[in-house]
């Protein structure tokens, strides 16, 4: 069935923005899962009603803000958090010396709390609305290097506890993904720094006072959708925080 798109928009929009915005409709339903290949262009312009050039223009943008992933001869797919590639674009987290490492991760506590007015107003949420509160600890060659606190909303992650964390060998991206069907698409993050409490300086095993990167990330789903905010308490005794830019 042929979709038009004259009408989408009251306002002025190019036509290849239009039918991204019909594709990202189609991944926020479900119709394409994580991992799953996506309809080839000229399926996608016949389904559309336009051109193979537009199509490739919106899959293109797709591609660049890392939702659809090209795959030379075999085609393009819904990108997935269990991408060993996709680790590295949240954590940016790597050591003085050396290459980049896997973090292992250990789950602390969780625990079922109301959301105050913090969390409410950084999730979108009504004051009261229950919350899941997740500590962990990431660690590199055995040296614990981020303490994480965690904050989601209950009713998108129902049964998460930490028995269900301590059993997962999954980052919790791809946990998130595969279990509760809720993926993470992009993130926004505040960067200061703070003096390590006396609760994360035993935690991290530095010295109380020692300076720390407070990185506060809020990530989105689908739709623009906050979905998790996350305070990591970084320590930069033999790492560093790196952002690439262009």
């Amino acid at each position: 069935m042929t979709r038009q798109v004259t009408s989408l928009s009251p306002t002025f929009s190019p036509l290849y923005r239009q039918i991204k915005e019909l594709m990202m409709s189609s991944l926020e339903a479900g119709e394409w899962g994580p991992g799953d290949a996506i309809p080839s262009e000229s399926e996608l312009a016949l389904r559309f009603g336009v051109s193979q050039g537009t199509v490739r223009k919106a899959i293109d943008e797709m591609a660049a803000e890392n939702l659809l992933v090209r795959r030379q001869g075999k085609g393009t797919f819904v990108a997935t958090h269990n991408d060993p590639r996709s680790f590295f674009r949240f954590l940016r987290l790597v050591p003085n010396e050396g290459g980049l490492q896997q973090s292992h991760s250990e789950p602390i506590e969780c625990w079922r709390a109301k959301a105050g007015q913090d969390v409410a107003r950084v999730l979108g949420l009504e004051v009261g609305k229950p919350i899941t509160i997740v500590r962990r600890l990431l660690s590199f060659d055995a040296e614990p290097v981020v303490l994480d606190e965690i904050y989601v909303p209950s009713d998108l992650f129902p049964d998460l506890s930490l028995e269900i964390l301590k059993g997962s060998d999954q980052s919790l991206y791809s946990m998130y993904e595969s279990r509760y069907g809720v993926r993470m698409i992009r993130a926004e993050e505040r960067i200061r720094a703070v003096a390590a409490g006396k609760s994360n300086a035993d935690l991290l095993r530095v010295p109380e006072g020692s300076p720390l990167l407070l990185v506060e990330r809020v990530a989105f789903t689908y739709g623009n959708k906050p979905v998790e905010w996350r305070r990591g308490f970084y320590s930069t005794q033999k790492h560093h925080y790196l952002n690439e830019l262009g």
